[in-house]
């Protein structure tokens, strides 16, 4: 379940049309509208308050960059009634033994805030968390409120979790790193900054650890551009930051010194993501997707360029690799997406096309694929030997679709499979999803489909694909 997305700079705007001054050519970079925290707020969604069930706003720690803060746990909140339960309602959805009622796509809950659009999500266990402008980090247990905690380094564009660590990535170019604390799970403690400041004031010691920056120099173990994206490896030994700055960091873990900085693209690096091959995938305003393999060398790693998947003139977005590793997948502001097979030696696979603008987050779960969109749907795809087929579009989102987060859903008959997908919007909402393998039963795959040709050519026009409960 390892994907890819979020902030990005160059191709083209929501409406299509081409940016040429984000070209890597004309060495200015333009930020892209996706990121800017002044967007006029989009139609509000329909889960709003009312009378009797207002929106719960709680109050915020203001203390400047403090060393932890944290919100009261969601039972002393003066609102005990959670906002998913606006949409929620599990006694309304079938039941899986049920064929007749059988929904494979199903809109559980939607939760909206009015205090910034949702730039990041990421799920472990029964927690979720969701990155916004408005600097806050909030954790959701059981479609409930269950802690919080803020950090003034600018919008949260990027959260992964590893470790027993959560890390966050920044407008102002720094990583937090964030720990559980062991007396009371609803506390978030920030235990540090990458890099550290230990770190920072011993390299500045040495003229040879500065390098050109846009407006100056800068240290090479320091981002001078907003974070763009955060990736783990498969062991959680190192961290990948990617960068505006058209770099990409890494980490090790086990004591956040910074490794290796690699000057990866000609433009912004718009997105990254690791596998469990040890191979990493980066992804550049420059229109370039490239490939790098990590190497042991003694009892240190270094990053090496293996090869360029592609080069186009659109802005490359969002990346996904599949959970073993086969399948790689590449977003892009044209609203298409470009796969790799790793078997035939990254040759290109095809291209599917379900989206009419930018594609903004790719996340994958077992032979799924998902796609976020500026167009506001989610497309889910499913993967068949090397074909690919669009099951369903998830609608009902009123602004783009800037974040994915996949669990697997434990409540399913034996059989089959199913996902609890989170999507993050900029109309300021996450809504939560019941995404399934199993294909509608309406669902025909045409014979004539090829991964070049249109995805949906299979697809009956009237085959279901989600269910709005009573609201």
């Amino acid at each position: 379940m390892l994907g890819g997305g979020g902030s990005f700079r160059g191709g083209q705007d929501f409406f299509g049309r081409n940016n040429s001054n984000s070209i890597s050519r004309s060495n200015k970079l333009i930020k892209s509208p996706f990121d800017n925290s002044n967007i006029p707020p989009f139609p509000s969604s329909t889960a709003t308050a009312t009378a009797d069930q207002p929106i719960f706003r709680p109050s915020m720690d203001t203390d400047p960059d403090p060393e932890h803060s944290f919100f009261e746990p969601a039972s002393t909140s003066p609102f005990t009634k959670s906002p998913w339960s606006s949409h929620f309602n599990s006694d309304a959805l079938p039941s899986p033994a049920d064929n007749t009622s059988f929904l494979p796509n199903i809109l559980m809950g939607s939760l909206v805030r009015e205090e910034g659009h949702i730039y990041s999500l990421a799920a472990s266990r029964d927690l979720l968390y969701t990155g916004s402008d408005s600097k806050n980090i909030r954790v959701w247990k059981n479609h409930k409120e269950f802690s919080g905690f803020k950090s003034n380094s600018g919008l949260v564009k990027s959260i992964v979790i590893g470790g027993g660590k959560i890390f966050t990535g920044h407008q102002d170019g720094k990583v937090r790193v964030w720990k559980i604390s062991s007396r009371d799970p609803s506390v978030h403690k920030r235990v540090g900054t990458l890099p550290t400041l230990g770190d920072y004031i011993k390299c500045s010691m040495r003229p040879s650890n500065y390098v050109e920056g846009r407006r100056r120099r800068n240290l090479w173990i320091k981002h001078f551009d907003a974070i763009s994206s955060l990736s783990l490896s498969e062991d959680q030994a190192f961290l990948y930051s990617a960068s505006w700055d058209k770099t990409f960091k890494v980490w090790r873990v086990s004591d956040s010194k910074c490794l290796e900085s690699i000057e990866a693209h000609e433009d912004a690096v718009n997105t990254l993501v690791s596998s469990i091959d040890g191979m990493v995938y980066t992804g550049s305003a420059d229109g370039s997707v490239k490939v790098w393999r990590r190497e042991l060398q003694g009892k240190g790693t270094k990053h090496f360029f293996s090869q360029t998947l592609v080069k186009q003139e659109c802005a490359v977005t969002a990346l996904a690799v599949n959970d073993d590793a086969t399948f790689v997948y590449c977003g892009s502001s044209d609203g298409v997406v470009n796969f790799w097979e790793r078997e035939k030696s990254l040759s290109h696979g095809g291209v599917l096309r379900g989206h009419k603008l930018a594609i903004l987050c790719l996340a994958t779960a077992g032979h799924l694929l998902l796609s976020g969109s500026a167009d506001m749907g989610i497309c889910v795809w499913q993967r068949i030997a090397s074909d690919h087929f669009c099951l369903s579009v998830l609608t009902g989102h009123t602004g783009p679709v800037k974040c994915l987060a996949v669990e697997k859903d434990n409540e399913v008959s034996e059989g089959e499979r199913r996902w609890i997908v989170y999507s993050g919007s900029l109309d300021k909402s996450v809504k939560m999803w019941r995404v399934s393998e199993q294909p509608p039963s309406t669902f025909q795959r045409s014979p004539s489909f090829i991964p070049e040709c249109s995805p949906t050519a299979g697809l009956l026009v009237n085959a279901p694909s989600f269910v709005i409960r009573e609201q």
